[in-house]
């Protein structure tokens, strides 16, 4: 079990910014791929962005890409979702979710691809 837990999130004006963490009590996150995800109501989750294990490889959808940045801070095991130029499109409950060891251009989009998932985070933005 991976217990993770979002944080971060709020009510932001359109081209604002938020950081949202993911972060695992007691569990050290570093060997992980993690992966942000973000659903609306009525549609599929989207995978956003992940972040190899041990300072590897990351990969961000088209959607987002020169938005949003992810990142790790292996000394506060916390995984960052940095998210810059908001639109209102982007309101969402967002997660994280953990696999082991890599992330793969061909999977890291792909929800059941990963094994454990935080609770969601709302985020919303509006004027």
């Amino acid at each position: 079990q991976v217990p993770l837990v979002e944080s971060g999130g709020g009510s932001v004006q359109p081209g604002g910014s938020l950081i949202l963490a993911c972060t695992a009590s007691g569990v050290p996150l570093d060997g992980y791929a993690i992966g942000w995800f973000r659903q609306t109501p009525g549609k599929e989750r989207e995978g956003l962005s992940c972040i190899s294990g041990r300072g590897g490889n990351t990969y961000t959808a088209d959607s987002v890409k020169g938005r949003f940045t992810i990142s790790r801070d292996v000394a506060k095991n916390t995984i960052y979702l940095q998210m810059n130029s908001l639109k209102p499109e982007d309101t969402a409950v967002y997660y994280c979710a953990t696999t082991d060891g890599n992330c793969y251009l061909g999977s890291y989009w792909y929800a059941p691809s990963y094994d454990y998932w935080g609770p969601g985070i709302q985020v919303t933005v509006s004027a």
